[in-house]
């Protein structure tokens, strides 16, 4: 069918045959880029027919064994994979029909589509979140060889593309975060420090308000503008894991800047007049969208549980 299957992965022997299972009948040849395992991950992929290269485990730069996998695959197309993301039937039929239109085209006329996007299902405890900054979580996944590439090296950028991008309808499933456990350590051993290294090359400082507008505003852009509320208690504590995680970030910049302290006779004040700026941004938000906010919630609430 004229494509790679190329994933890079780290110890995860136990989620990465479901998504073998989802490209089997896609791929003419997966990849696994083996970033060090210390569990079966490397035999599990062998077992399953792939091609295992090993790369040097860097979780703060996972692109840079991306794209060696790329460098590996043999096909004109390349899907890119995480060992937690599954390929939908629906997606699979349109992958499918790019892949196979390209290898039965003739010489000359080559596509002018160089790439392929298309929404990502983020599963996260236990349920697809449809809003706030999950969904539709627009993925650029599949493209020509040799005509994308992550451009850096840091976590959570999008392919650098030479040509067109079209857009597909068929989901991407992500098994994200399957515990509260397990989202607070990756966004501290791993996201928090990408962004704070990504924001300190770039010259970013923080500030003390910083300690409060960061968070608070990035609580009320996924819960209110975002609509996170729509996805009922799920919205609302994913929306104050994010706001955690935006303080995480700022008080690791703190820490990065020798925690300089602040202090004056109108701290307390100070402090105060930043929440009041935040309460009067939480009212104009509340006033656009709190009677179905409310609503959602309470009837998420009141919804019996299996």
């Amino acid at each position: 069918m004229n494509l790679s299957v190329v994933i890079a992965a780290r110890n995860e022997a136990a989620e990465i045959t479901d998504c073998f299972k989802s490209v089997e009948k896609l791929a003419d040849e997966i990849i696994l880029v083996d970033n060090e395992s210390t569990d079966d991950t490397a035999k599990v992929a062998h077992n399953f027919g792939a091609k295992v290269y090993t790369h040097k485990n860097d979780p703060l730069h996972l692109n840079l064994s991306k794209n060696f996998g790329f460098t590996k695959a043999k096909e004109s197309w390349i899907l890119s994979l995480d060992a937690d993301e599954r390929v939908s039937p629906e997606l699979a039929k349109d992958i499918i029909q790019i892949t196979q239109g390209e290898a039965l085209r003739t010489q000359g006329l080559p596509l002018k589509t160089a790439a392929y996007q298309f929404p990502r299902q983020n599963i996260i405890f236990g349920r697809w979140i449809q809003h706030g900054l999950w969904y539709p979580d627009e993925q650029i996944r599949l493209f020509k060889k040799s005509r994308a590439q992550f451009p850096g090296v840091h976590n959570h950028e999008k392919l650098q593309v030479d040509g067109d991008i079209g857009q597909l309808s068929g989901h991407l499933i992500h098994y994200n975060y399957r515990t509260v456990s397990q989202y607070i350590k990756k966004i501290n051993d791993v996201y928090s420090d990408n962004e704070v290294e990504i924001s300190l090359n770039a010259g970013k400082t923080v500030t003390w308000p910083d300690a409060i507008r960061m968070p608070t505003s990035d609580f009320l852009t996924n819960f209110f503008a975002r609509e996170g509320y729509k996805d009922g208690l799920h919205g609302l504590v994913l929306a104050l894991l994010q706001a955690f995680y935006t303080f995480v970030v700022f008080a690791k910049i703190w820490e990065k800047q020798n925690f300089p302290a602040y202090n004056s006779d109108q701290w307390l004040s100070q402090v105060t007049r930043e929440f009041k700026s935040k309460t009067q941004e939480y009212n104009y938000w509340y006033n656009r969208h709190g009677s179905s906010c409310l609503y959602r919630l309470i009837k998420y609430l009141r919804v019996p549980k299996a």
